[in-house]
């Protein structure tokens, strides 16, 4: 089937996803945590979230819908990754017929699907009535990654009795669900992987990274024999030798002292010293804190510790800007300055570089594990 300029093949995918485990709804585990998982929804909120009609967030569940069509839409976006979440069914029945609820998953900006969902088998339920799903976006190697696979893995015992799609071919966007005027929808543990990441340290030397030169710059760059980049004394600055405009950035960071100050900055401007937006690696409240964008919006929780690795997840797409700390959401913001060029006057949304801070004589820091994944532009 072709919609569009490109044909989005569809596979169900009959491997049947064990009912989670409900004993920790919407925490990752240590092993999600490495692997690039980030919440979603955090519990307790919809923080990340843009809502519409009828959402409420009540005992850990996000409850969508009720007496007019509603809709709840996260504000950052994706290309390529994997959402997992868990729903409670709207109806029950071991006779068949259309008796599921009617909820539109509005995916990607450019895809769309309806999905009536019928749990025939009360066995496919667990134990507190909830159903594990999955959904993976991919490129589809042997179109030659013109088109884009969408695989499904629910629960056993869930069907899908009717879908519409149109392509996403290179495209991206938010995550969301939406539900018409009726019985709601009951989900948590909303997570999201992004994927076709690309390493950006082989761990090796400080190939495609670039020292900022000049006798006042004091820290030192290095690559450790356990393959991280350390930085230590300040202030210095290393820099990707690519530019990225709208990207999804993943890497884990320690800090080897207390309180210490270093940042990753994103959008710089070529050939000058630390000039761009800084996401702050600083793991304490004081002074913005860790995942905030320094200057700008404090993170809203501190959630690293000193001396622990932790995983940092930032997402910038146009003035919008997003960041993530072991998973946790600690950053949610817009810039609303005017355009500018320079991102120390106004909203800078197009490429620069990417630099690690030396901050001080006190900065001693490590970096491991950074890729990255540029968006595709959105088509008009």
């Amino acid at each position: 089937m072709r919609y569009g300029l490109a044909a989005l093949v569809v596979l169900f995918v009959g491997l049947a996803v064990r009912a989670a485990d409900t004993s920790k709804p919407n925490t990752l585990t240590p092993q999600e945590i490495a692997d690039g998982w980030v919440l979603l929804f955090d519990g307790q909120t919809t923080y990340g979230w843009k809502t519409d009609g009828d959402v409420r967030v009540e005992d850990g569940v996000l409850t969508i819908g009720g007496s007019k069509p509603s809709s709840a839409i996260t504000t950052a976006e994706f290309a390529y990754c994997k959402v997992a979440f868990e729903f409670r069914p709207v109806r029950q029945s071991t006779k068949g017929g259309d008796e599921g609820g009617k909820a539109l998953f509005a995916g990607h900006q450019s895809w769309r699907f309806t999905d009536w969902a019928q749990v025939r088998d009360p066995a496919a339920v667990g134990p507190d009535g909830w159903v594990a799903s999955e959904w993976e976006i991919l490129p589809d190697r042997k179109a030659g990654g013109t088109t884009h696979l969408l695989r499904t893995h629910f629960g056993p015992g869930l069907q899908v009795a009717g879908m519409a799609t149109e392509s996403l071919t290179g495209n991206r966007g938010p995550f969301g669900l939406r539900v018409e005027a009726g019985p709601p929808l009951a989900v948590r543990s909303v997570k999201v992987k992004p994927l076709e990441l690309d390493p950006l340290f082989n761990g090796k030397d400080l190939t495609d990274w670039k020292v900022f030169p000049g006798e006042r710059y004091k820290s030192v760059f290095s690559v450790t024999p356990e393959g991280w980049i350390n930085v230590k004394n300040g202030p210095g600055d290393l820099q990707t030798e690519r530019e990225w405009a709208d990207f999804v950035l993943q890497l884990e960071c320690i800090s080897n002292g207390k309180a210490l100050n270093s940042g990753v900055f994103f959008r710089c401007l070529p050939n000058q010293y630390q000039n761009g937006y800084k996401d702050n690696d600083r793991t304490k409240p004081a002074d913005f804190g860790t995942g905030a964008i320094y200057r700008r919006i404090p993170a809203r929780k501190v959630v690293s510790n000193d001396h622990e690795w932790f995983t940092m997840t930032l997402v910038a797409h146009g003035n919008h800007i997003a960041t993530w700390v072991n998973g946790y959401q600690t950053v949610d913001w817009t810039d609303t300055r005017p355009p500018h060029e320079n991102p120390r006057n106004g909203s800078k949304t197009g490429p620069g570089h990417i630099s690690l801070q030396g901050h001080d004589p006190t900065t001693d820091l490590s970096f491991r594990n950074l890729r990255i994944a540029e968006l595709p532009q959105k088509k008009e």
